[in-house]
């Protein structure tokens, strides 16, 4: 398998490419609009056929490359079903298996942060990609976009938490440069949901925070419910939203609210 993960430095967002070396086949999970360019360079540059983009959730913090690059490439979308997101072409549920060739993604449903997260596990390479579920020493906030914080301790607790210690995770978001965790390092040292806290530690934990009111929210959410633009035709340019340059990550979460802030333990 071909794997390759990047970063969208104005809202610290991963993306994961994976390939299959045989086929070509490709998926792209949680794209990013104004990183549309980059990714579609390393395909053609690797000769690599799209033939998925995944939605780990209703992003309110940017805005989906999804429908550009189902235009530009005629790849199919594939967004939880809860999610309620229409224009999808798969709407997916628990147990769904998305497959590039001999590589098979399992669709697993973990709500909490929003109704419509689901993680996708890679069984036989031992990976995990939970969106904002589980981030690196923490998670998603649950204070808007149907939040449920019990919901995401069960969700984190009872799925992710019961693959092999082993497993590689790689989060939706981090903000301090970290790119990968694993199931035995949340379990034993993230300050929200290790196993030394109980649920009601954990909401106690998610009632306390104070976050800022995300800028792009308003943008993003309705925007993203659409699977991002939708009627770009080809070979049009990017709107100027989607090719500003991005800034460091550094300066940006100085100057903006950001949608899943670290945990204040002070």
């Amino acid at each position: 398998m071909i794997f390759r993960q990047f970063i969208d430095p104005e809202t610290s967002t991963h993306t994961y490419l994976l390939a299959d070396e045989s086929t070509r086949e490709t998926i792209l999970i949680d794209p990013v609009l104004e990183q549309f360019e980059r990714d579609r360079t390393l395909l053609r540059e690797l000769d690599l056929s799209l033939r998925y983009t995944l939605e780990t959730h209703v992003h309110a913090d940017h805005i989906t490359a999804a429908a550009l690059f189902r235009t530009e490439e005629g790849s199919e979308i594939g967004v939880s079903a809860a999610a309620g997101v229409k224009t999808a072409d798969l709407e997916l549920d628990e147990g769904d298996e998305i497959r590039i060739g001999s590589t098979t993604l399992e669709v697993c449903s973990t709500p909490g942060h929003t109704d419509g997260c689901v993680s996708y596990i890679c069984r036989a390479q031992g990976m995990a990609f939970t969106g904002d579920a589980l981030l690196i020493r923490g998670c998603g906030r649950t204070d808007f976009q149907q939040g449920d914080a019990s919901l995401l301790f069960s969700s984190v607790r009872n799925k992710i938490f019961a693959l092999p210690d082993e497993t590689l995770v790689f989060p939706g978001h981090d903000y301090k440069g970290r790119m990968v965790t694993s199931v035995a390092e949340e379990k034993r040292c993230n300050p929200r949901l290790g196993l030394d806290k109980s649920e009601a530690d954990f909401v106690a934990i998610m009632k306390r925070l104070d976050l800022a009111y995300p800028k792009q929210i308003d943008v993003a959410v309705p925007a993203n419910l659409k699977c991002g633009l939708l009627e770009i035709p080809s070979g049009s340019p990017l709107p100027q939203s989607a090719s500003a340059a991005a800034k460091p990550v550094a300066s940006v979460m100085e100057e903006q609210g950001r949608q899943d802030a670290e945990l204040d333990e002070s």
